[in-house]
């Protein structure tokens, strides 16, 4: 039987890319008096709801992160689906 199910896709960038972004909001929160703030690393969230078998959904979610989601080259991913 399928059930429509939610899914969360957290992509971030691999250790040793640069992240001009996160960069670019690091020094914004220092300039706003934030001068604890050491580091900060952007990335992406995704929610998908999808229909299914859930025993398959996992799998199915990872090979859309591979082939649109996210750039596997400079980006990791995490699926949780629940």
């Amino acid at each position: 039987m399928s059930e429509r199910m939610k899914a969360k896709i957290y992509i971030t960038l691999k250790n040793g890319v640069l992240d001009p972004q996160g960069k670019a909001t690091c020094n914004a929160l220092h300039h706003l008096g934030f001068e604890e703030v050491a580091e900060v690393r952007q990335g992406k969230f995704i929610e998908v709801m999808l229909d299914g078998d859930p025993a398959a959904a996992e799998a199915r979610l990872k090979e859309m992160c591979e082939k649109l989601l996210a750039n596997t080259v400079i980006e990791n991913y995490r699926v949780e689906v629940g």
